[in-house]
């Protein structure tokens, strides 16, 4: 083991750590708020988006051209994990009428910026490999 690994390791242990005593504080809430936010989580994953996916591939699969549906996948994984993360302010959760500078920006608009430039590289550069044979 080299010593940049037995230090990642050992940050890795103290953040651990620190993690769990922070969750295991203040009489269990924590515990209870992260046993629901991972249940909320798994179920999610598995009832809603894992079957999303499923049919949005198989659409996928019938309706793309063979050389555009390896870019067009990564494309889907890179805005897929965006979307996840960005559902919050997407939603505007935790907004509130008595401060206006919560949640003050076109997030909307930002995720569809995204989302056209993930689909114009992932798109432009399955034709540039088509037009380049690949190599």
């Amino acid at each position: 083991m080299t010593l940049a690994q037995a230090l990642l390791m050992l940050i890795g242990l103290v953040a651990g750590a620190v993690g769990a005593v922070e969750l295991l504080a203040e009489g269990g809430d924590n515990l209870v708020a992260a046993v629901v936010w991972l249940t909320g989580g798994v179920l999610l994953h598995d009832v809603v988006l894992s079957p999303l996916v499923i049919v949005l591939l198989v659409l996928g699969i019938t309706l793309l051209p063979g050389w555009a549906r390896p870019e067009a996948a990564a494309g889907a994984v890179v805005l897929g994990s965006v979307t996840l993360m960005a559902v919050p302010v997407l939603g505007r959760f935790g907004a509130r009428a008595d401060n206006p500078t919560l949640l003050d920006r076109p997030y909307l608009t930002g995720w569809l910026v995204f989302a056209g430039l993930v689909w114009a590289c992932a798109f432009g550069w399955a034709f540039a490999q088509r037009r380049g044979g690949g190599g």
